[in-house]
């Protein structure tokens, strides 16, 4: 059963600064706890009859198998209307999970010489933050790097926009200017600005950093300096209603064109 001390600690991990005092973030419904589940240390799984019946044998196996914290609640069962009072979502779905931040490694692992990195320079709102992480997994893009103004990757609505791939891509915050100018000479750092070369007439090659700027004003000065190979994707509407694309979409045609002829 749920205590109302619970469902508080539960709620306060909206807040960035609880999320680090606890080193938790919360992740909601079958599909993206299912795919967290192993990948992450778990503090507590939240669950509705429906749910645990579904899911007995994988509790049961859970054991040694399952990476809980020091200080774990385990499985806690709750009625509909106490996972509604949990649940940051609209529409509850069965199962709430905490699970343990991961400490901030493996960027001795990432080698933009060979294999291609997405690098976000002030990316500020969280569904686009999570949906940029959904689109790097889609297209097999393993790391991505974020300059300290972008969105916390493990604010709620992060965490459910990925839709679970943030079990499968590593999330790391840098100075990015710094992490940029450390890069090997050879190192291709491409930006999307508006007096670039047509995306679909450059050269693209199978490794570098492709770096997206945040929602309004692109990318930073400092940073833009640091573009390698300035790219453009083209509006074809004469009219020109669109001012610009939101950066999620734009993250995902510069994505898609990379792997399609890298």
């Amino acid at each position: 059963m749920i205590s109302k001390n619970m469902i508080k600690e539960v709620r306060a991990l909206e807040m960035k600064k609880n999320r680090k005092r606890t080193s938790l973030f919360v992740a909601e419904g079958p599909k993206v706890v299912g795919d967290m589940l192993g990948r992450f240390g778990l503090h507590a799984l939240i669950a509705t009859d429906e749910w645990r019946d579904g899911h007995g044998g994988e509790i049961q196996k859970m054991g040694d198998a399952t990476r809980w914290t020091d200080d774990a609640w385990g499985v806690v069962p709750v009625s509909d209307d106490e996972l509604r009072r949990v649940s940051f979502l609209m529409h509850p779905q069965q199962v709430v999970a905490l699970f343990k931040i991961p400490e901030e490694n493996g960027m001795t692992a990432i080698d933009p010489l060979k294999e291609l990195v997405v690098a976000l320079d002030g990316v500020q709102d969280p569904g686009n933050l999570g949906t940029i992480i959904r689109i790097a997994d889609w297209f097999g893009i393993r790391h991505v790097i974020c300059s300290q103004e972008t969105a916390d990757a493990y604010n709620p609505k992060v965490v459910q926009a990925t839709m679970g791939s943030l079990a499968s891509v590593s999330v790391h915050y840098v100075n990015l200017e710094s992490y940029l100018v450390s890069q090997p000479k050879d190192v291709k750092i491409y930006g999307t600005l508006l007096d670039g070369q047509d995306i679909y007439e450059t050269r693209l090659s199978a490794a570098g950093i492709i770096v997206m700027g945040n929602e309004g004003n692109g990318l930073t000065e400092a940073v833009r300096r640091l573009v390698t190979h300035r790219l453009l994707i083209p509006d074809f509407n004469p009219d020109k209603r669109a001012e610009s694309l939101n950066v999620a979409i734009a993250t995902s045609i510069v994505c898609s064109e990379f792997r399609r002829r890298g």
